[in-house]
């Protein structure tokens, strides 16, 4: 076998010309990472390694999935959308690592269509409203709810943080956003009912929206409106109020 020096490692070739991500070291090799200490921790290039295994002569799995990338316009997004002979036409990729990839490609985006499915998607008030009416209904206590969304608007999650409080000064940012941050959002709707039926805000409504619209800034998580759901009258057609549409954001 024949020893190769990079600039911050050593590879060690093995028979036929395959570089193997057990020749990197220890700290560099995406699948004892990935381990350690989860996926988001790795980048595209080191996920796409572990799915190409090997590299080629003096090129790591590491650094073949970072020619990929390269070649296939610079994004994920461009390689899932490259031919399957444009793939095999990377040096180190061939057919059947062109094969994998692109299944792996084709098993994310079902998954997702299979998500975006089970998920709400909530584009407007009146869609957060309809999501929430039903379980609002014959409540006697306020609950303050917040719904975390992915890019694309689809409900990742409806956590709700307090119930009955009289005061809203008493809904603290860290219960706000400690889920969102958790999910991974990047924004969230917030919303909560008035049982007395009219959906007017009051003034700690207000204070407490922009408080908290302020703190997502802080933590790169945008508040895109508040919602507050109550009841239709006589004299009241709709039975929710948006701040966006308010201008009280």
């Amino acid at each position: 076998m024949i020893d190769t020096m990079t600039p911050d490692r050593i590879l060690t070739e093995r028979p036929g010309g395959a570089w193997l991500i057990a020749d990197l070291p220890e700290h560099e090799r995406p699948r004892e990472r990935l381990q350690q200490r989860g996926a988001d921790a790795l980048g595209d290039a080191e996920l796409l390694a572990i799915l190409l295994r090997t590299g080629c002569r003096n090129r790591s799995a590491v650094d073949l999935a970072r020619d990929l990338i390269a070649h296939c316009g610079g994004s994920l997004r461009t390689l899932a959308d490259a031919r399957l002979q444009e793939l095999a036409l990377v040096k180190g990729i061939g057919l059947a690592k062109a094969v994998e990839i692109q299944a792996a490609f084709a098993l994310a985006g079902r998954l997702r269509r299979f998500r975006d499915a089970d998920r709400p998607r909530l584009q407007s008030p009146g869609d957060v409203a309809d999501f929430l009416r039903e379980g609002f209904r014959g409540r006697t206590r306020e609950e303050f709810h917040v719904l975390m969304l992915d890019p694309r608007h689809h409900l990742l999650r409806d956590e709700c943080v307090t119930i009955g409080l009289a005061d809203r000064s008493q809904v603290h940012a860290r219960e706000v956003f400690r889920g969102a941050i958790r999910e991974n959002a990047c924004r969230v709707l917030l919303a909560h009912n008035h049982p007395s039926g009219d959906p007017s805000p009051s003034p700690q409504d207000i204070e407490c929206t922009r408080g908290l619209v302020g703190a997502g800034k802080l933590v790169g998580i945008e508040v895109i409106d508040h919602i507050i759901i109550g009841h239709t009258s006589a004299t009241r057609t709709v039975d929710w109020l948006s701040f966006k549409e308010a201008n009280l954001l």
